[in-house]
C-alpha cells in the first residue's frame, strides 16, 4: 500500500467523519423535535489502491421500528377515540348535575311530588295550588335546560367533526405532496430522510382523527387506507373529504341513512378516481376522534335525549291518559266493543288475546296514525306488544278494513256495529282476553281526575306519529305547564263544574301524586333500557334513576378506558422512542468516538505528509 493510497484512505475517513459529525449534530439539535427519527450514516467500504480500503458515505439510515410505529398509530387512534368519548360524557354529567344537588332532574321531580303531597292535605289551599304549579314549572324548565345542554354538546361535536375533516384533508394533501417530492430520491438521501419524517408526522396526526393503515412500497411511496379499505392517499393523489353541516343541532336533528331526511351533517369522500363515498352510511371510520364524534352525535347523545324525552312524555301522558275498558261481547264469537270517538292521533286501542294453538298471550297496540307517510309502523321481530298503525281519520269502514288486513292472520275479526263503535272478536284459534282505549284528556274540568297538566308548547301531548317522527322526539325541550291551568290554579283541585267538585275533595291531587310516585309505566327500548321483547317497566322515579345511573356508569367506564388507553400509548411511545428517538447519551458517546476517529485519520495524514517530505528530501 503506497503513501498516496494511505493518504486517500485517511482523507475518505475524514470525509466520513465529517458526514457523521453532521448527522450527530442534527440528531442532538432535533432531540426534542416531534416526529424526528434518529439518523446514522450509511457508509460502505471502497477500494483505495493495491492494498487496503477506504470508506464512502452513501446516505443516512433512519433508526425506525416499523412494527412498533404501526402499533403506535393504531393505539393513537384508539386513544383519541377514548379521550373524546370520556370528555363529552364527562360534560354530559355536568348537564345532569350532582345527584341530590340543586338544579337537577331528580331534585326538581322530588320537589314537584312533595308539593302535590302537600296539596293533597289541603286541596282547597290557594298557596298549595300555586306552590304545586311553581314546582311543575321548575320541573318543565329543568327538562328544557337538560335538552339545551345535550343539544349544545351535539352541536359542539358536529362542529368538531368539521374541524377534524379540515385537518384530515390537510394531512392527506401533505402526505400526497411529500410522496411526489420523494419520487426519484434514494431512501438514504439525507433530503429524503427529512421528507419521510414530515410524512410520518402527517400520518400520525391523521391517525388521531381516524383509524388508518399505511403501506410503503419499494419506490418509497406511501399509500394510506382506512381499516375498512377506503383509500385516502395513493399514486401521488389524495382523496378529498367533505363535511356539510346544517349548523346548530336540535333534538329533532337526527341522522338518517336517506340524505333527504337526515338532519345532521353528512361526511363524504371523493376518491382519486372521482367517485364519491358516504363515510357515515358505510361505517368507513371506526376509531379516532371523528369516529368518536359520530357515535356521540348520532347514538350516545341522541339516546340521552330520547331518555329525557321519554321522561317528559311519561310525565305528560301519565296525568292525562284515560284508559277505558271495552264492553264484553258474549259469543260465540266472544270479544269486546270499544268507543273510539275520542281517539286522537297517537292515542291507542289496546288488545290482549290468547293464541289457542300455542296457548301464548300476545299484546297488540293499535295507534291512530293520520299521516299516511308514517305507515306502516316498524316492529322488531317478536315484539310484544306488536304495534300497528291505523288511520282513524279515514272513517270507520276504512278502520275496520285496515285492521282486518293487518291482524286477520292473528284470527282476530273487526267490525263496526254502529257509529264510532269498534268491535273485535276471536274464533276457535284465538280468544280476546281484554280490550281498551287510551285517550288524552283535553279538558281541565271534564269530570275525571286526569288533566293535561303538561303540554307540548300550546298543544296537547298525545304521542302523535308523523312522517317526520314521533311527537315524543324533543318533547323535553318543549314541555311546559298548561297555560289554562296557570291562569286558573284552582283546577289542580277542581275537576268538575257539573256537578261542582266538593270543597276539600282531594281526588285529583291524590291521583296526580299516585301516578307520579307509584304509577307503573312501560318505556321505549330506544331509551337503551330493556328490549323490544322485554321493555323496561317501572315508576317514573325508577326510570329516571335507571337512565341517570346508566349515564354515570358509562362516563366512569369511558374514563377508565381513556386511562388504560393512555397507558398503552405511553408504553408504545417509550418503546418507539427507545429505537427511533434521539438518545443524548448515545450521541455524546458517538461524538467522542468520531472525535477520536477524526484525530486518528488526521494523524495518519500528518504522518504520510512527513514521510513524503522525508522521501522528497532524500531524493534531493
Amino acid at each position: 500500500m503506497g503513501l498516496s493510497s494511505t493518504l486517500a484512505t485517511a482523507m475518505s475517513g475524514l470525509r466520513a467523519n465529517q458526514a457523521a459529525l453532521s448527522i450527530v449534530s442534527s440528531n442532538i439539535a432535533n432531540a426534542q423535535t416531534p416526529g424526528y427519527v434518529d439518523q446514522s450514516v450509511n457508509q460502505i467500504e471502497v477500494a483505495s489502491g493495491g492494498i487496503g480500503s477506504g470508506v464512502q458515505v452513501i446516505g443516512v439510515n433512519r433508526q425506525l421500528d416499523l412494527y412498533v410505529q404501526n402499533q403506535l398509530r393504531t393505539e393513537t387512534s384508539g386513544s383519541a377515540y377514548a379521550d373524546q368519548i370520556s370528555n363529552i360524557l364527562g360534560q354530559l354529567q355536568n348537564v345532569y348535575g350532582t345527584p341530590g344537588g340543586d338544579g337537577t332532574l331528580e331534585t326538581s321531580f322530588n320537589n314537584f311530588t312533595t308539593a302535590l303531597q302537600a296539596l293533597s292535605t289541603s286541596s282547597g289551599s290557594q298557596s298549595a295550588q300555586t306552590s304545586a304549579l311553581s314546582a311543575a314549572q321548575s320541573l318543565a324548565q329543568q327538562l328544557n335546560t337538560t335538552t339545551q345542554g345535550i343539544q349544545s354538546l351535539r352541536s359542539n361535536v358536529e362542529q368538531d367533526i368539521g374541524n377534524s375533516v379540515n385537518q384530515a384533508n390537510t394531512d392527506l394533501s401533505q402526505i400526497a405532496q411529500i410522496n411526489t417530492q420523494l419520487q426519484g430520491l434514494n431512501p438514504s438521501d439525507p433530503a429524503a430522510a427529512t421528507l419521510m419524517d414530515r410524512r410520518d408526522t402527517a400520518i400520525t396526526q391523521l391517525s388521531q382523527l381516524m383509524d388508518i393503515r399505511a403501506v410503503t412500497d419499494a419506490s418509497n411511496q406511501t399509500s394510506v387506507f382506512t381499516n375498512s379499505g377506503v383509500q385516502l392517499v395513493g399514486a401521488g393523489q389524495a382523496s378529498q373529504m367533505t363535511f356539510t353541516s346544517p349548523g346548530t343541532l336540535g333534538a329533532t336533528s337526527l341522522y338518517n341513512g336517506d340524505p333527504a331526511k337526515s338532519g345532521v351533517g353528512s361526511l363524504t369522500i371523493q376518491l382519486p378516481n372521482g367517485s364519491t363515498y358516504d363515510m357515515v352510511a358505510n361505517n368507513a371510520i371506526s376509531s379516532g376522534q371523528i369516529a368518536a364524534d359520530l357515535k356521540l352525535r348520532d347514538q350516545t347523545l341522541a339516546q340521552a335525549q330520547t331518555q329525557v324525552d321519554q321522561m317528559a312524555a311519561t310525565l305528560s301522558s301519565s296525568l292525562s291518559d284515560q284508559t277505558t275498558a271495552g264492553t264484553a261481547v258474549t259469543g260465540p264469537p266472544a270479544g269486546f266493543s270499544l268507543d273510539v270517538s275520542n281517539v286522537l292521533p297517537g292515542n291507542t286501542v289496546n288488545l290482549t288475546y290468547t293464541n289457542s294453538l300455542t296457548n301464548t298471550k300476545q299484546q297488540v297496540t293499535i295507534v291512530n296514525v293520520t299521516d299516511p307517510s308514517a305507515l306502516p309502523l316498524p316492529n322488531a321481530p317478536n315484539a310484544n306488544p306488536q304495534v300497528i298503525g291505523i288511520n282513524f281519520s279515514a272513517g270507520m269502514a276504512s278502520v275496520v278494513s285496515q285492521l282486518n288486513a293487518a291482524l286477520g292472520t292473528s284470527n282476530l275479526q273487526f267490525s263496526n256495529p254502529s257509529g264510532s263503535t269498534l268491535q273485535v272478536v276471536g274464533n276457535s284459534a284465538a280468544t280476546v282476553n281484554a280490550a281498551s282505549t287510551t285517550t288524552t284528556a283535553s279538558s281541565l274540568t271534564g269530570g275525571s281526575a286526569q288533566l293535561p297538566l303538561f303540554t307540548d308548547g300550546n298543544s296537547l301531548y298525545t304521542g302523535a306519529i308523523t312522517g317526520s317522527g314521533s311527537q315524543m322526539t324533543g318533547l323535553a325541550g318543549r314541555i311546559t305547564v298548561n297555560s289554562a291551568l296557570l291562569a286558573n290554579p284552582s283546577n289542580l283541585s277542581v275537576y268538575s263544574t257539573s256537578p261542582p267538585t266538593a270543597a276539600g275533595d282531594t281526588t285529583r291531587p291524590d291521583f296526580l301524586y299516585s301516578q307520579l310516585t307509584s304509577g307503573t309505566f312501560t318505556y321505549s327500548p330506544q331509551t337503551g333500557l330493556g328490549s323490544s321483547t322485554s321493555p323496561f317497566t317501572g315508576t317514573i322515579t325508577g326510570f329516571m334513576q335507571q337512565f341517570l345511573g346508566q349515564q354515570s356508569n358509562a362516563a366512569a367506564s369511558a374514563t377508565q378506558l381513556q386511562q388504560g388507553q393512555d397507558v398503552v400509548v405511553n408504553t408504545l411511545q417509550q418503546k418507539f422512542n427507545s429505537t427511533s428517538g434521539v438518545n443524548i447519551d448515545t450521541e455524546m458517546a458517538n461524538l467522542i468516538a468520531l472525535q477520536n476517529s477524526y484525530a486518528a485519520n488526521a494523524h495518519v495524514m500528518s504522518v504520510v505528509q512527513s514521510m513524503m517530505t522525508t522521501l522528497l528530501q532524500a531524493q534531493l
